[in-house]
């Protein structure tokens, strides 16, 4: 870990200003930068604590949908009654992730900023090669062990893996990032690799996430989060789903649904084709399982990681049953 300096930001504007310096990196709640700096990956000039900026922690609910500030813990949101009750997805999601300790420091803003777990990215002592570290010197993952690395959005440049979970509840409710002077959807703000890997979401040089809107809706308070993962705790997703749905009045046909899946793409990843082809029809498991091989369209495996395309329909389709009907 090189030497760097480091200032507490007083105000949002004097972050925004602070950050636009090159090699300027913002700290929250730590959880993340501290790790990519111990291993070599993130090399800060600057740390900028916005940990201290007013007004960026609060949680503020009314009819119309919820503002989550950026300096939000994950544990506060994850508890609070209104998150719980209205947008269950978003506590889920949260309560999977981590650990009670890290999320008791860790940020939302933070959390959907958190890097990939790629080993081939977070060891470049060992693996050289790592287009997101430096652009052009090529991908060790796609020769090398692929279990958890992505078969969806992959380009010939990168194939991590997102990590988080909840980016992957807020795509489903089509949630808004809001960055001070524009606002972005969650699905918008993630960006494919493509030939540019070391770029993953909008941000400019000096934005900063400043908050998370979710409108209220009879799907958000019907979602669900299914993650399926290695190990019971502590464990990123090998595939995960979150899951809006809204019947007809008779309890049996599908009004609405929203899908996304984590763990199997570079991003947060919408199944539209899965909800395009069940909206309308009476919710059974013959159905639902049919239309959730959908969300595999365009999937590419890379060897330790072909389980996945079977795993992940079946992840979606037990999410959808456990809201709607028999699993």
């Amino acid at each position: 870990m090189r030497d760097f300096s480091y200032v507490r930001a007083s105000s949002l504007d004097d972050a925004r200003q602070r950050a636009m310096q090159s090699g300027a990196m913002l700290l929250a709640g730590g959880t993340t930068l501290l790790d990519l700096a111990k291993c070599g990956v993130a090399q800060p000039s600057s740390v900028i604590d916005i940990s201290y900026v007013p007004g960026l922690a609060q949680i503020s609910a009314n009819s119309d949908g919820v503002t989550i500030g950026a300096l939000a813990k994950m544990e506060d949101v994850a508890g609070s009654p209104g998150i719980r009750a209205d947008y269950p997805v978003i506590s889920q999601s949260l309560l999977l992730a981590a650990s009670p300790q890290l999320r008791n420091m860790a940020t939302i803003g933070g959390n959907l900023l958190q890097r990939t777990r790629c080993p081939y990215f977070r060891d470049p002592a060992t693996f050289s090669a790592c287009n997101k570290r430096d652009p052009g010197s090529g991908c060790s993952a796609i020769a090398g062990v692929t279990r958890n690395h992505a078969v969806l959005g992959t380009s010939h440049a990168c194939i991590a893996s997102y990590p988080g979970d909840l980016a992957v509840a807020l795509v489903a409710l089509e949630a808004t990032i809001d960055l001070g002077d524009r606002k972005i959807t969650a699905e918008e703000f993630f960006v494919l690799p493509g030939d540019t890997p070391e770029r993953e979401t909008i941000l400019e040089r000096g934005e900063m996430v400043v908050a998370v809107l979710v409108r209220a809706s009879p799907l958000a308070r019907n979602s669900t989060y299914l993650k399926v993962r290695d190990r019971q705790s502590y464990e990123f997703a090998a595939a995960s789903a979150a899951v809006g749905l809204e019947l007809e009045a008779d309890g049996k046909t599908i009004r609405d649904i929203r899908v996304a899946l984590g763990g199997v793409a570079t991003k947060p990843w919408r199944a539209r084709s899965v909800e395009k082809a069940l909206i309308g029809k009476a919710i059974d498991a013959g159905t639902v399982e049919k239309a959730s091989r959908l969300a595999m369209e365009g999937a590419v495996a890379y060897g330790g990681n072909q389980y996945k395309i079977e795993l992940a329909p079946r992840v979606v389709a037990r999410a959808i049953l456990t809201m709607g009907g028999p699993a």
